[in-house]
């Protein structure tokens, strides 16, 4: 570790000023008050995500009632709202929350090593704006930084790219000179940017191309919740929203498990919409019906419908092919055809990165994450006081936030009720495992082997009900068999011997 002097020593260090970091720092402002605590965000501004993105359109791909915060309810119009929007209720829940003096701007996350003796973590950092390392010590850290790499998305190598003469953008490298009116473009995707970005770019352009190797499934529901409005204004807001939230995590779960246990009348279903939404003869199933089953790969969502809006009014259309390469003009496909066009977006994902890409260390061992297994979703097997947060695939991401915060404040409560200063899991070594995250997406595929795993039962499996985890981490006991605690005495009674957690 660096030689350099500590420059804070802190209860808690939270990783990221995103979503997850913002509704951490509630929860500990309100469930622990005597912490001292700091959130280290690595850009100049809160927001994450929905300040880092700047393409048109961006939009959340969950309703605002479940996405939003528990503890703060969503007052916008629109159930699916755009980034802004987003961004607003982000910066008003960090002003409310007095967090503003709590996030230190400008502080990348390098690596952080445990020392069982002091029972703390020495973190480095980079201050992004000078270049300058400091380091913190740190009780806990939980890392808020999500799961992708924010300075680069993934592209695959198109061959021949450096001919063509318009411009090539990615979603995550969005300029803000861009003029694409009355130009044609293609969107090379149909993940959640691609369906994002078409029906908004289709406006101005003179058309809007989205190409796809294998279509997605994708729904359309309304902009706006009626029943949301109504409940709010017949039972109050704050009732309303807890409401409208308990009645949108039903149909969610309703809607993913009857998918996964009915795949093929799931599919005919949304099909079925599809086709509704589409001009009469329209081959939907060369172009909305895909290989998989659903929720094998995160289902789309399309506001009002304005994906097949746009198609349907001819200002964008879609095409499954593969490419063949790049030319001067366009993309020649596999099947011969040429797509002409002035831009290229390559809306073809992103590249994860576990735990913000944090390098961590135990006693001087480097931890390898797919050594690991998660615990309650939250924790990593053999690696002391971190916390981490990590959504749902198949819900709002926000819901599971919010209990794991919960859970985390409770088990701190917990841990200084009996004089406890260390906490690590302990997983079985013979005991099964899988990867954390299944879905069959490129995203996930690509870097699996190097995601911490899952095993094949609570509190080693990464639950997807949202149910479930309710009882687990809000309602179920703190500890189990699998946690394991250290305290001073303890330590002090071993003659200084430091106990080193295995992986």
């Amino acid at each position: 570790m660096s030689s350099l002097p500590v420059v804070d020593s802190l209860d808690i260090l939270v990783i990221g000023a995103g979503i997850s970091g913002i509704g951490a720092g509630h929860y500990l402002v309100t469930e622990q008050p005597a912490k001292s605590f700091a959130i280290l965000e690595a850009r100049g501004a809160c927001g994450g995500t929905w300040d880092f993105f700047r393409y048109p359109g961006i939009r959340s791909d969950s309703d605002l009632y479940t996405f939003g915060y528990e503890f703060r309810p969503w007052r916008g119009q629109e159930s699916i709202a755009s980034a802004p929007r987003i961004l607003a209720y982000l910066r008003e829940t960090v002003k409310e929350n007095g967090l503003e003096n709590r996030i230190r701007y400008h502080h990348r996350v390098l690596r952080a090593d445990w020392s069982g003796e002091d029972a703390r973590w020495l973190v480095q950092v980079e201050r992004t704006d000078t270049g300058e390392r400091l380091v913190f010590s740190a009780q806990w850290i939980f890392d808020a930084g999500g799961y992708y790499r924010y300075d680069e998305g993934f592209v695959p190598n198109f061959k021949g790219r450096e001919r063509f003469h318009g411009q090539i953008v990615h979603p995550q490298c969005w300029p803000d000179d861009i003029d694409f009116t009355g130009k044609r473009v293609v969107v090379i995707g149909s993940g959640a940017t691609a369906v994002t970005l078409v029906p908004v770019m289709a406006r101005t352009a003179a058309h809007v191309t989205m190409l796809q190797r294998t279509p997605t499934y994708i729904l359309p529901l309304p902009e706006r919740d009626w029943v949301a409005h109504l409940l709010m204004r017949l039972f109050g807001e704050e009732r309303g929203y807890a409401l409208t939230r308990r009645k949108n995590i039903a149909l969610q779960s309703g809607l993913y498990r009857w998918c996964r246990r009915f795949p093929k009348a799931a599919r005919r279903l949304i099909r079925r919409i599809n086709a509704k939404q589409l001009p009469p003869g329209f081959p939907v199933d060369e172009h909305f019906n895909p290989p998989y089953d659903p929720w094998e790969q995160r289902l789309c969502i399309v506001p009002d419908g304005d994906l097949f809006r746009a198609i349907r009014d001819g200002s964008a259309s879609v095409v499954t092919n593969c490419i063949s390469r790049i030319t001067e003009r366009g993309i020649l496909l596999d099947s011969g055809q040429e797509l002409e066009a002035d831009v290229i977006v390559t809306a073809t994902g992103f590249n994860l990165q576990p735990l913000g890409g944090v390098q961590l260390s135990v006693e001087g061992r480097q931890i390898q994450l797919a050594e690991t297994v998660v615990y309650r979703g939250m924790m990593l097997s053999g690696v002391p006081n971190f916390a981490f947060a990590v959504g749902y695939q198949s819900s709002s991401w926000t819901l599971k936030v919010g209990l794991l915060c919960e859970y985390f404040c409770r088990l701190v409560s917990y841990m200084d009720a009996n004089g406890y200063d260390t906490v690590w899991p302990v997983v079985d070594p013979d005991m099964p495992n899988q990867p954390m995250m299944q879905l069959t997406a490129g995203y996930v595929q690509r870097s699996v082997d190097h995601m911490p795993r899952q095993g094949p039962a609570t509190p080693w499996k990464m639950s997807k009900d949202y149910k479930t985890d309710w009882k687990l981490l809000r309602k179920g006991p703190i500890t189990d068999s699998a946690l394991h605690f250290s305290s001073p005495a303890a330590r002090a009674s071993r003659s200084g011997c430091t106990e080193v957690p295995a992986p």
